[in-house]
């Protein structure tokens, strides 16, 4: 029992730590007409206190390949800063706008901008930040294979590219004990995944991908000990689900 608290009262320190940030969020609404397009960025006012010319700073970051900034405009309007800007492409748009965005660069690291796009009657929305920076905007829905491959590719690129990910993954892998418990273990990595993902933009605290890895590594460190020196421990099924939560952001 006493055991236990102690693991609570550790997870309830590292969410308290989580509340020293706020999430810093921007909305933009890209509409595509042939080739011409026009998109409007809705950021905060009190984003822009400590930016230099904002008018073009911040329209800079989000970039639409093959198309040309031609005119822009920026105002305030009540407690946002509203910039508008028409765009010009090469080519007539059929079905799909390949966009960048790195606003994370002049705001803050853990900014996180939600992207619309429309054409006509189809539209897509997308959740931009420092860890996902480009995305593919598409006016068709993609069909099942064109998904799983698109976000498996992703998912393992980013999985490779975080040793703090890998070392969890691994902590995992030792912690079952049989067939049934890699299993079990299996399912809430995936359903911890398919729940978090679409909420987690909209969670208003923020952990920095550092505090995130950290978090990674003492639980695995965690997972390792108690299978060393509690191999009858039952209670590591939740230490691993709190960790992948947290870990939701960096995907």
């Amino acid at each position: 029992m006493l055991l236990f608290f102690r693991r609570i009262l550790l997870l309830l320190f590292l969410c308290g730590q989580a509340f020293a940030h706020v999430v810093s969020i921007s909305n933009g609404e890209l509409r595509v007409s042939g080739r011409s397009a026009t998109y409007e960025l809705r950021m905060p006012g009190y984003e822009m206190e400590n930016l230099a010319n904002p008018e073009t700073a911040l329209l800079d970051e989000v970039r639409f390949t093959g198309a040309k900034r031609i005119s822009s405009e920026c105002k305030t309007d009540g407690g946002w800063f509203v910039c508008n800007a028409q765009y010009e492409f090469a080519d007539d748009v059929t079905d799909k706008v390949d966009v960048e965005c790195t606003l994370y660069r002049v705001t803050v690291p853990n900014h996180v901008h939600i992207l619309y796009a429309a054409q006509g009657g189809n539209s897509d929305q997308k959740v931009l930040d420092q860890n996902t920076s480009m995305a593919e905007m598409r006016f068709h829905p993609p069909s099942l294979l064109e998904s799983l491959t698109r976000d498996g590719q992703a998912g393992i690129l980013k999985l490779l590219k975080s040793v703090g990910a890998l070392l969890f993954l691994a902590a995992i892998a030792l912690t079952a004990r049989s067939w049934k418990d890699a299993a079990f273990l299996t399912a809430l990595f995936f359903a911890a995944e398919w729940i978090v993902r679409p909420i987690s933009p909209f969670v208003p605290i923020a952990m920095s991908p550092e505090f995130l890895e950290a978090v990674l590594a003492l639980t695995a460190v965690y997972l390792t000990a108690e299978i060393i020196f509690l191999s009858a421990g039952r209670s590591r099924w939740m230490s691993s689900r709190a960790c992948k939560v947290a870990h939701a952001p960096l995907h």
